[in-house]
């Protein structure tokens, strides 16, 4: 499930590195007032098999904004979006809300106008394609064709060498995170974005907007779309667009 809350600041623009850089703490302050057990454990283990923390969130969108070169756009009325598949955290977020007028967003005054609880589509075929609004980023083994690790931070973008493997293995591991069919597979990429880094808490990350087509159980598409894509999530990376 998503929380879309519609959104107002005077701001003409947001620095390029607060884009998305803002959201994480937001959620956790969120959570702090709303579910505050909740937040403490995401932050200091994760969800188990494996450690993931399933949140995300978009960047703030304007769509009236006058777009300026060198510069995200911002003003007037808009849109951000919250996202979980865990109902404890969306329900957290939602008591958080309660109250607000006004968010900080890494300086940057959003006027929250309302928040509006969107369920995930139905996905009955099993089959969905996808495009983010974010770029999507994941890291490899950083590894050369002879198996000698060659680099610490091993970003690989899609296209490159293990990015389909590595991709299709956070799906999976997402799935069983949340107790669900595992069987969901990464069948193409249908269209890659212009790579762009983002600010996060420890520094940048680099990725790439991405069209996907997957398929799965209805239910681990749902919780996936709730989610994002890719690695990062928590940080903004690959959120699903619509």
């Amino acid at each position: 499930m998503r929380l879309r809350l519609g959104i107002r600041t005077s701001a003409s623009s947001l620095p390029w590195a607060q884009v998305l850089k803002p959201g994480r703490s937001l959620v956790y302050e969120l959570l702090a007032r709303g579910a505050p057990e909740v937040g403490a454990r995401l932050h200091s283990g994760g969800v188990p098999p494996h450690g993931m923390v399933p949140f995300g969130h978009s960047a703030p969108v304007f769509p009236s904004a006058r777009r300026k070169r060198g510069a995200y756009a911002a003003g007037g009325l808009g849109w951000l979006e919250l996202g979980s598949p865990l109902p404890e955290v969306v329900e957290g977020l939602a008591k958080g809300l309660a109250g607000r007028e006004v968010l900080d967003w890494g300086g940057i005054a959003l006027r929250l106008e309302s928040v509006t609880a969107v369920d995930p589509p139905e996905f009955s075929t099993g089959r969905v394609r996808w495009r983010t609004a974010t770029p999507v980023v994941m890291k490899g083994s950083g590894r050369d064709d002879d198996g000698v690790r060659t680099k610490r931070e091993a970003w690989v973008l899609p296209g490159e060498p293990e990015f389909a493997e590595y991709f299709a293995q956070n799906l999976r591991r997402k799935a069983e995170t949340l107790g669900l069919d595992p069987d969901v597979s990464l069948e193409a990429i249908t269209w890659v974005g212009a790579k762009r880094s983002f600010a996060v808490g420890g520094g940048l990350k680099p990725g790439a907007p991405i069209e996907v087509e997957l398929r799965g159980t209805a239910e681990t598409l749902q919780g996936i779309w709730s989610w994002g894509l890719g690695q990062a999530n928590s940080a903004g990376f690959g959120w699903v667009a619509g």
